[in-house]
């Protein structure tokens, strides 16, 4: 069983700046991506940014490109997730998740597209 401890998130204003973290638990070694997917109730899931675990390289949805950045401190398997100039549109519930690299979504997303996730962290960026 995978386990998320998730922080970080909360309430800012237009243009500000938030930091999510996440460390998990439980998983093998196969080459797995970690990041996140966000959720606004009654919409789909968006995939928004991971980061593969075994190299580094990390990937973004266009929606937050050139505005988040993903980074990770492989030893204790955790990620961070820095937001600059936050828009209200970036309001949702964000989830960490993991999922083998090859099958990670960026974008519009299932959560049965993720082998795990986490509780989810309420972000809200008021206008």
């Amino acid at each position: 069983e995978v386990r998320f401890v998730e922080s970080g998130g909360g309430l800012v204003e237009a243009g500000g700046s938030l930091r999510l973290s996440c460390t998990a638990s439980g998983f093998d070694d196969d080459d797995y991506g970690m990041g996140w997917f966000r959720q606004v109730p009654g919409k789909e899931p968006e995939g928004v940014a991971c980061i593969r675990l075994k190299d580094g390289r990390t990937f973004y949805a266009n929606s937050v490109k050139g505005r988040f950045t993903i980074s990770s401190d492989n030893a204790e398997n955790t990620v961070f997730l820095q937001m600059e100039n936050l828009l209200p549109e970036d309001t949702a519930v964000y989830f960490c998740a993991i999922q083998e690299i090859t099958y990670w979504i960026l974008g519009p997303a299932r959560k049965s597209d993720f082998r795990s996730w986490g509780q989810g962290t309420q972000v809200t960026v008021s206008s």
